[in-house]
C-alpha cells in the first residue's frame, strides 16, 4: 500500500476499528473552549475524542457531541479511570459516573489511567466485566511499561487492546512498541508533539521546509508511518485542521531514520515507574 494512502482507522485485536487520529482534551478547563474545539474537530472530520475523569470535562464532551448532531455510533469516545478510583468495585462506580456525566450508554474505549501497584489487576477485572456486558467496545491501559503489561497478562482473561503512552521523537519507546506488537496491543501516543517542545528543532524544521509542511505535521506523520494512533491536543480550529492533514505526503525512510535519531528518552510527563500515585 502506498504510504500516502494510509487507512484512517486501525483494527484492534477484537476487530473494533479505531480512528488513527483523535482530539485530546487534556487541560481544556473552560467549557466554551472545549465545545468550540470539539465542534471544530468534528467539522474537520475527526471522529475520535479522548477524555478522562481526572480532566474534569467529560460532561462538556458529552454536551459537545450532542450539539454536533452526529449519530453517536459514528464517534469513538475514550475515557479513563483515575488512580483514586481503582480497584474492582470503585472502578465499576467510576465508569457509571463517567457515562452519566457524558450522557452516554456506552464507551468505545476505557483505559486504566496509570498502573497503580496492588490495584490495577482488580481494576482490569472490572474493565473485563464491563466489556463482556457490552458497555465498552474496547478496553486498554495507559502509561503501562513492559513489566506492568507482563504482570497484567499473567492474570488477565482479555488482553489490553491499547496502551496509551507518552510518545514523540524525543521519547520513541521502541522497546515498549516492540513488546506491544508481539502481543497485538496497539500503541496510542499522548503528547505526540511533546507539548510544543519540538517546534524549534532544527532537523524537524528542515524536514518541514523540504515537504512544505509544518513541524507538527512532520511529527504526526512520523507517528502514523510507525503505526501509532495519535490524539494531538489543540483548541484552535486551524491547528485542529492542520493536525489532521497528514495524508497528502509521505516521509522517506531517510526522513524517518533522521527523526528516529532524535530520541533521548526524554519525558514531559511523569515516569510511570516513579509517579506518586
Amino acid at each position: 500500500m502506498n504510504k500516502r494512502s494510509l487507512p484512517s482507522t486501525v483494527t484492534l485485536a477484537n476487530g473494533v476499528k479505531m480512528p488513527k487520529i483523535g482530539l485530546g482534551v487534556f487541560k481544556v478547563e473552560n467549557e466554551e473552549e472545549l465545545l468550540t474545539a470539539v465542534n471544530a474537530a468534528i467539522e474537520t472530520g475527526y471522529r475520535s475524542i479522548d477524555t478522562a475523569s481526572i480532566y474534569g470535562n467529560e460532561e462538556w464532551v458529552g454536551k459537545a457531541i450532542r450539539q454536533s448532531g452526529l449519530n453517536r455510533e459514528k464517534l469513538f469516545i475514550t475515557s479513563k479511570v483515575w488512580n483514586a478510583d481503582q480497584g474492582y468495585e470503585k472502578t465499576l462506580q467510576a465508569f457509571n459516573t463517567s457515562l452519566e456525566k457524558m450522557g452516554m450508554e456506552y464507551l468505545d474505549l476505557y483505559l486504566i489511567h496509570w498502573p497503580v501497584e496492588g490495584k490495577y489487576a482488580d481494576t482490569w477485572r472490572a474493565l473485563e466485566e464491563l466489556y463482556k456486558e457490552g458497555r465498552i467496545k474496547a478496553i486498554g491501559v495507559s502509561n503501562f511499561q513492559v513489566h506492568h503489561l507482563d504482570k497484567l497478562l499473567k492474570t488477565a482473561e482479555i488482553k489490553p487492546m491499547i496502551n496509551q503512552i507518552e510518545l514523540h521523537p524525543k521519547l520513541s519507546q521502541k522497546e515498549l512498541r516492540c513488546y506491544a506488537g508481539q502481543h497485538d496491543i496497539k500503541i496510542e501516543a499522548w503528547a505526540p508533539l511533546m507539548q510544543g517542545g519540538l517546534l524549534e528543532n532544527e532537523i524537524l524544521n528542515g524536514l518541514a521546509k523540504k515537504h512544505g509542511k509544518s513541524v507538527a505535521q512532520i511529527v504526526l506523520r512520523w507517528h502514523l508511518q510507525n503505526e501509532i494512533i495519535i490524539i494531538p491536543k489543540s483548541t484552535k480550529a486551524y491547528r485542529i485542521k492542520e493536525n489532521a492533514d497528514l495524508f497528502g505526503f509521505e516521509l522517506s525512510d531517510e526522513d524517518m531514520n533522521l527523526i528516529d535519531s532524535l530520541n533521548e528518552d526524554l519525558r514531559v510527563g511523569p515516569d510511570p515507574d516513579h509517579f506518586d500515585f
